[in-house]
């Protein structure tokens, strides 16, 4: 059954972490996410913005809000790209980039360090909004010794998400796909509720 299968007439929306690794994708992906039938809640990663603030060696408090200054740079870049913006976590109704450093400075649950990347927050912003989480990467998803995960229901140590991102996400109850953005036309096929490559995560699918 493919993941994010919706039979009525307005597809369910989805929330969309588009990672800084892709950067350079972003003029192939932007057309993709424009014209998904369902309507997506874009957050972006922090890529080139938030390394400067790694290499910076900031103290965690002051690392932790310079890094969400970056996604909200990344943000702006994505929007010249043709998406509506927002500073405001809630369900959209067209394809929307979201900047999440005023809802994070009214709301903040999640640590301050860098164990909490955008990933732990894009998964933070679908569960407020109880959605499912769509994670763009460079990778195919989850491999552990060159094989990929189809499906991930318990903790498993991984580079490729941030260390509390797993564990946040079984604890919420959030269901989350992790697919390579590098790839546009797979992009738009799991956005047409087609099976691809990837892996998923949750307690239950």
């Amino acid at each position: 059954m493919p993941a994010f299968v919706n039979t009525s007439r307005q597809k369910r929306a989805l929330v969309v972490k588009l990672g800084g690794s892709l950067h350079e994708r972003v003029p192939a992906l932007a057309p993709v996410l424009r014209s998904s039938p369902h309507p997506l809640l874009i957050v972006p990663g922090g890529g080139r913005y938030s390394d400067a603030v790694r290499e910076a060696g900031l103290p965690d408090e002051e690392a932790h809000w310079e890094a969400v200054a970056a996604m909200d740079t990344y943000g702006r870049y994505l929007a010249t790209w043709g998406f509506d913006v927002s500073d405001r976590i809630s369900k959209p109704s067209r394809t929307t980039v979201f900047l999440p450093s005023r809802s994070l400075k009214d709301c903040d649950p999640l640590p301050h360090s860098w164990d909490v990347t955008s990933d732990t927050i894009a998964a933070w912003v679908a569960g407020r909004l109880d959605l499912d989480l769509v994670v763009l990467k460079s990778v195919d998803g989850i491999r552990i010794n060159g094989i990929r995960f189809e499906e991930i229901t318990h903790h498993l140590e991984t580079d490729v998400v941030d260390p509390c991102f797993i564990p946040y996400i079984l604890k919420k109850g959030i269901r989350a796909t992790i697919i390579n953005g590098t790839l546009p036309e797979r992009v738009s096929r799991f956005l047409k509720d087609e099976q691809v490559p990837c892996t998923r995560i949750s307690t239950t699918f």
